[in-house]
């Protein structure tokens, strides 16, 4: 049974979707090797490297690493000034961020590794 019937989990995980698919259709539009995206589609993930520092500094560069906000300025300031390898990376980032958001996987707590804030919103332990 569910226990928000408001759905915040499934809405979430809905526009993790969404903006995978915008950086996917953004991603051909400028051009940019596929080549590139797919090695780099991964990379936010060496911040877990942060939790060999702790539970709170890993938790610290996990969600820098996993909020839209860089990628989106990145993506921003590559446009302004018309670069292409600083518009995908940018967009390879919030792909990322897109992709673990649609899997259910968040942002975390330094309670640990495990617990993150769409666990909270499904209302789990």
């Amino acid at each position: 049974m569910l226990r928000d019937p408001t759905r915040p989990a499934l809405l979430l995980r809905l526009e993790g979707a969404a903006a995978l698919g915008l950086a996917l259709v953004l991603y051909r539009e400028i051009g940019e090797p596929w080549l590139r995206f797919a090695i780099l589609l991964l990379a936010p993930d060496l911040a877990l490297l942060g939790y060999v520092g702790g539970k709170r500094a890993g938790a610290i560069a996990y969600n820098v690493a996993h909020t839209y906000a860089i990628p989106a300025l990145l993506f921003a300031a590559g446009l302004v000034v018309a670069h292409g390898v600083v518009m995908s990376i940018g967009l390879i980032w919030g792909a990322h961020i897109g992709a673990d958001r649609l899997l259910g996987f968040g942002l975390k707590y330094e309670s640990g590794r495990r617990e993150t804030h769409l666990q909270k919103v499904r209302g789990e332990k």
